[in-house]
């Protein structure tokens, strides 16, 4: 029985150890982006397959937690749109499409919800800025059916009361104190 818990508590330490790393790679590569100039452009665009992007100097909000993700080799365009070939019904439909586009689909925040719901973490949603940790992603209602998304950075506020996020909500990818600035609707860990 001893042997048995002493593992259970290795393999966690474990776990906890690798997701504090890839928490800070994601975390820095999110602060590597706010040193690209990006125009905030949400048209459609055909990108390639897999590991497709849009222009550099153009994006999203979701093109952030893409662009991240991959700097930790991580193909969220591939990973996405692979579960949605498979499950598509448990996708939202607010597009009205009958079928995957690998062109859009990583590209909506509801869609990366279901995603990180499913093969991530998810994380209580609370006012208390301690819950909210660099590698984290938070996802928020602005308001008239408009969904938002970001990357908790480990750089902290200049009151130093919680951590920054780095995003894209119309001035390219940014790094800005505002997390409670609108609701939050989804906290979430990812790591492959």
């Amino acid at each position: 029985m001893r042997i048995t818990i002493l593992l259970f508590i290795l393999l966690n330490a474990n776990n906890l150890f690798a997701q504090n790393i890839i928490a800070e790679q994601l975390s820095n590569a999110a602060i590597e982006l706010t040193k690209q100039k990006v125009e905030y452009y949400p048209g459609y665009i055909r990108i390639a397959y897999p590991n497709g992007d849009v222009p550099p100097n153009k994006g999203v909000c979701t093109d952030v937690i893409i662009r991240a993700y991959r700097k930790l080799g991580i193909d969220l365009q591939r990973e996405v749109h692979e579960d949605m070939a498979k499950n598509f019904h448990l996708y939202p439909k607010n597009w009205g499409l009958k079928k995957t586009d690998t062109n859009i689909d990583h590209r909506r925040v509801p869609n990366l919800m279901v995603y990180f719901k499913r093969f991530g973490l998810v994380k209580p949603i609370t006012q208390d800025p301690n819950d909210y940790k660099p590698g984290d992603i938070v996802c928020w209602n602005l308001g008239g059916g408009i969904t938002h998304i970001g990357i908790v950075v480990n750089k902290k506020s200049a009151d130093g009361k919680r951590y920054l996020i780095v995003h894209n909500i119309g001035a390219g990818q940014v790094l800005e104190d505002c997390l409670f600035n609108f609701k939050v609707i989804g906290h979430y860990f990812y790591c492959k």
